[in-house]
């Protein structure tokens, strides 16, 4: 167990390493029982100091220790649970070692461990130590060989980094690969796979003509779900080289399904290892959204190879020069393989919903963090997501100049180990500007906030537009400095078209959409040459992570949603009148909704043209964002307002809804192609609206769909409209029904078991607790706890939320078991009741008794303690 007292690690305090690792030779020989690992490190001091010479471990048996052939004594060296010391040793010398570790009893799935007949290695961020001693820091790059000695017939295949260099029959039925990486990476990157596998293979040919032989391997009885991965990898490889002129540089380059795996997937050199449900897909066991998923995580880990293996993190504190940017990338490649205005609208509902609520929590953290006390809690939205939309305003700052920037920083930084500061050093490189102020996105935390008003003179054909930027103090944050914020503007005349624009005192030629640099807390903007009065488009595409504040009237918010050509603006001009129409109904339930907005739906149902795109606009704000526009949390009054809002629409457009679901119903071939997804996705929002009436043809459209059987999106889609409505006897007999059908496909009952913790009632912490005992779940697979738990904490705010506590305390009892566990888990679990302030005074009360109770248990993690403490400081 991690020693919770930890103090905390400050980017200040940043040393460079005392020792620099060349070489790395390991020798895994794999036992069912007592795993032996042989490490041979040729090191060599780094500077002029005299430094000693300290090694991280955890839960290492050590069985020898030796310095150039020579075996130290047990008083040559000092060694305690997380440290090797060795003082006086030579300037360059090799350290050879020999530790035995568990990996069958290592539910914590960080290092080497087992996961059912399978070994298997996640490093990121600190696990190598749990395999041998080794200076476990990203800024230590080296060379590896790695053997692997393994009983042949039970594991077969086994692999690691780089290119194999040979293989050897042993004597007892054993067997042994040696594996050789030309690339020198950090530790977090070593990789690990022996079991029983079967082989997906396929070819690609680089730009040069080079030809890559490509491997996915999964469990026997799931290879034949692997061929969409293969197809989405070969799209990523062609992307890249394509967009960023990157070439793949290894032979092979092989992926792995794993079933119990802490993180989405790993990104280590050649040897990517996945979570079987970012990987696994056919069309009778996933849906659009796991084709999307997987699409988009194996071009995220495939585009890793260069912004994260070949150029690295100096530091954990630096994540986000690998994250960030690799997620803007793996966002721009899913906007090229889709609809690029829909997945701007699912990247930006993301932020506002949860990294937005994570700006305002008590886990708030600039993009490049301060100080943490355990890395693992860092692997956070703010890193990912905030510091993609960081990368993303670089893009749009330099516009042509950021591919001449990105080239710059592959040319100055592979094989090296860097930070953000010298990713924006290329930006200010090929630019020529000074991006000083732009550097506060890395280091300050929270959500900007853009207070906007517009005023037309129309005597002198001018608008103006008046900003002001507020960034409110976080605590611990000394001070909040003006950002530069890139605003992008548009202007609409009264008939929906675009206006040509010109700044006054601008050379340029007009554009209909300018990008406005906010500099100062408050700025002037003038447009000349406006002939009448215009409707403000602003912030298209989002430009900028902010919260953007304009007056505007419904009439206003109709019209952008109609007519603008942004669709990002058009999206958001739905949500704010969604989300003005539920406020209202939560402080007067009997209000209703307004002819015109009835109208503005049913237009968009019956004419627009871009399927997805009408899906979005009719999406109601989820009942956790609406929260978090109120003071306090109204749990119970938000989803009244919610299910009254999607009735009045369903009573007033049941006929439209109806002739929608006809319309889009197919009998074509399931493919996980754009047009089908959007017209699967249009169908089933409007087939869940339609239910809101509950009538007998409602109930028998929906349980012919589910019936059908065509595919797992239309199953799932009419399964949780069944569960969610409560709509007895047929929920339990589709339930029942489900389970009967997938009861042996671990990632589809995963799927079984979330749309029941999802049920909006408050007897669903009953329901979720007797789950807890159902055979297939277990506390060994964050899958598992994920579908269930998670789903009941993230997606239930009204059973999750119950007045008497029951929620809270299910949640706390589960943290607490897997605390000892698998700390991973539970501390992202935890993060659920952080914000407990939020609420009224009752359930504020249940929820600061349970963190107290958490905070109370003997040997806490080092990650569930982390955010334990800072929600209740």
């Amino acid at each position: 167990m991690k020693d919770a007292s930890s103090r905390a690690i400050h980017l200040s305090d940043y040393q460079p390493p005392a020792y620099l690792v060349d070489q790395v030779d390991l020798t895994f020989d794999l036992r069912n029982k007592g795993t032996k690992v042989k490490a041979r490190l040729e090191l060599r001091r780094n500077g002029e100091h005299n430094d000693p010479l300290l090694l991280d471990g955890e839960q290492l048996n050590t069985l020898s220790v030796a310095i150039d052939g020579n075996k130290l004594a047990e008083s040559d060296f000092i060694m305690t649970s997380t440290q090797l010391r060795i003082d006086n040793v030579p300037d360059v010398f090799i350290l050879e070692t020999e530790v035995e570790i568990a990996p069958e009893s290592n539910t914590a799935l960080e290092g080497l461990y087992r996961s059912n007949d399978l070994f298997c290695t996640q490093c990121e961020a600190e696990g190598f130590r749990r395999i041998t001693w080794y200076p476990d820091r990203p800024d230590v790059m080296a060379l590896f060989r790695t053997s692997i000695e393994a009983e042949r017939d039970m594991f077969p295949v086994l692999l690691s980094n780089g290119n194999p260099v040979s293989e050897e029959q042993l004597d007892n039925g054993r067997h042994r690969i040696t594996w050789e990486d030309p690339f020198p990476k950090p530790s977090y990157l070593f990789a690990l796979v022996a079991g029983n596998l079967a082989l997906l293979e396929d070819r690609f040919t680089t730009m040069s003509g080079r030809e890559v032989t490509l491997r996915i391997y999964s469990e026997p009885e799931n290879i034949d779900k692997c061929d969409y991965a293969m197809e989405s990898l070969k799209k990523a490889m062609r992307w890249d080289e394509e967009v960023y002129g990157r070439e793949y540089d290894l032979d092979i380059f092989m992926v792995v399904a794993v079933n119990d795996f802490n993180m989405g997937a790993m990104e280590n050199k050649g040897l990517n290892i996945f979570n079987a449900k970012l990987l696994l897909a056919r069309p009778d066991t996933a849906t659009d959204m796991d084709y999307q998923g997987i699409e988009a995580v194996v071009a995220h880990e495939y585009f890793h190879n260069w912004t994260g293996n070949r150029i690295t993190c100096r530091d954990w504190f630096q994540l986000s020069l690998k994250e960030g940017l690799t997620v803007f990338r793996d966002q721009e490649f899913s906007a090229d393989m889709g609809s690029r205005d829909v997945k701007r609208i699912e990247d930006v509902r993301m932020l506002r919903s949860h990294q937005f609520a994570e700006d305002a929590s008590p886990m708030a953290h600039p993009v490049r963090p301060d100080s943490y006390i355990e890395i693992n809690n860092f692997y956070t939205l703010t890193v990912y997501e905030k510091g993609a939309e960081v990368v993303r305003m670089q893009a749009l700052l330099l516009g042509d100049d950021y591919r001449r920037a990105t080239d710059l920083y592959f040319e100055r930084y592979d094989g090296q180990a860097v930070t953000t500061d010298d990713f924006v050093s290329c930006m200010e490189s090929v630019s020529g500007r000074d991006l000083g102020q732009f550097r506060r996105w890395y280091s300050q935390a929270g959500t900007p906030q853009l207070h906007v008003s517009g005023e037309y003179d129309a005597d002198k054909g001018k608008y103006s537009l008046k900003v002001r930027q507020e960034l409110l103090t976080i605590s611990g944050q000394k001070e909040s400095l003006p950002m530069l914020i890139p605003l992008a503007v548009g202007l609409l005349d009264s008939e929906g078209n675009e206006m040509p624009l010109r700044l006054e005192g601008a050379e340029a030629e007009p554009h209909t959409t300018i990008m406005i640099e906010v500099t100062e807390a408050q700025q002037e903007f003038l447009f000349t040459g406006i002939s009448h009065e215009p409707v403000p488009s602003l912030l298209r595409g989002f430009s900028a992570p902010v919260k953007l504040h304009f007056d505007y009237s419904q009439e206003q918010l109709l019209f952008l949603m109609a007519h603008d050509s942004d669709g990002f603006v058009r999206w958001d001009a739905a949500q704010t009148l969604h989300q003005q129409l539920l406020l209202e109904k939560i402080s007067n339930p009997d209000a209703t909704l307004p002819t015109a907005y009835i109208d503005a739906i049913r237009k968009v149902l019956l004419e627009c043209d871009d399927l997805a795109l009408a899906t979005e606009l009719l999406a109601l704000p989820s009942e956790s964002y609406l929260g978090d526009q109120m003071e306090i949390v109204d749990v119970d009054a938000i989803h009244a307002a919610r299910e009254s809002v999607r009735f009045e629409i369903a009573e007033a457009l049941d006929e439209e809804l109806a002739g929608k679901c006809s319309e889009l119903a197919s009998d074509d071939a399931y493919e996980p192609v754009h047009e089908q997804i959007a017209a699967r996705s249009l169908k089933n929002h409007a087939l869940s609206l339609l239910a809101m009436t509950g009538t007998d043809e409602v109930r028998e459209l929906v349980e012919s769909q589910y019936m059908a059987q065509q595919n797992m999106t239309d199953v799932m889609a009419a399964l949780s409209i069944t569960v969610q409505r409560g709509w007895q006897p047929l929920s339990r007999r589709l339930l029942e029904d489900f389970e009967r059908c997938w009861s042996d496909m671990p990632l589809v009952m995963d799927k079984w078991f979330g749309v029941q913790a999802s049920v909006p009632a408050t007897a669903t912490v009953e329901a979720v607790t007797a789950l807890m005992s159902h055979p297939a779940f277990t506390l060994t697979n964050p899958n598992r706890v994920r579908a269930l738990v998670g789903s009941f904490v993230m997606n239930n705010p009204v059973a999750f939320h119950r007045e008497d506590g029951a929620g809270y305390r299910l949640l706390a009892d589960l943290v607490i078991e897997l605390n000892d566990k698998n700390p991973q888990v539970a501390a992202r679990l935890v993060r659920h009741m952080s914000r407990w302030r939020r609420y009224d005074e009752i359930r504020s009360a249940l929820m600061k008794e349970q963190l107290e109770h958490i905070a109370a248990i003997p040997a806490i993690s080092r990650d569930v303690s982390e955010i334990v403490n800072r929600s209740l400081a």
